[in-house]
């Protein structure tokens, strides 16, 4: 079977499995709560997020992944952590909302673009080395929170609107 295959299977897989995840244990937890705690806990995986800095280092990836890739790979998976922090910082002030939307957009570009610029890459070389899981495995969970993120966001139902009390 092509390598590129392969690929595709294991994050075509992925999303599968953690959208079982997500509808059997994640959402019935999460629906009931007011949308702030609803919103921390998804947040608080995405602070993360710096993980994708491996893209970075030779040894973990092959020095031949394109720049082109690694650096707007690692450094948007910065940014949507800082993004993640801030807006968990800000969650209970009206700003707070504001931070979860611009957080969410941010993370849900980098992830696409992230995708989109990979699949231009030759996977047969071993170009991610050991960082294959990240997009195999954990960019199809954060792309299924990004979801659940802008669906809390969009809609009312099941989640009462009220500031959290707690932190």
């Amino acid at each position: 079977m092509p390598l590129r295959a392969v690929f595709f299977i294991s994050v075509a897989l992925s999303f599968v499995a953690w959208g079982i995840v997500t509808r059997q244990y994640i959402w019935p937890v999460l629906r009931g709560r007011p949308r702030a705690d609803a919103l921390r806990p998804i947040l608080v995986l995405h602070t993360f997020r710096f993980v994708g800095l491996a893209f970075l280092f030779p040894g973990v990836v092959s020095p031949d992944l394109p720049a082109a890739f690694a650096r707007p790979a690692a450094y948007g998976d910065l940014a949507t952590a800082i993004a993640a922090l801030l807006a968990i910082a800000t969650l209970r002030h009206r700003l707070g909302i504001l931070m979860v939307w611009a957080f969410n957009i941010l993370g849900t570009a980098d992830l696409l673009h992230a995708f989109y610029q990979g699949n231009r890459l030759e996977f047969g070389r071993g170009l991610l080395g050991a960082a294959y899981f990240i997009p195999t495995v954990l960019v199809p969970l954060l792309l299924i929170t990004h979801g659940l993120v802008f669906w809390i966001l969009l809609t009312r139902e099941g989640l009462r609107n009220q500031p959290s009390e707690s932190s």
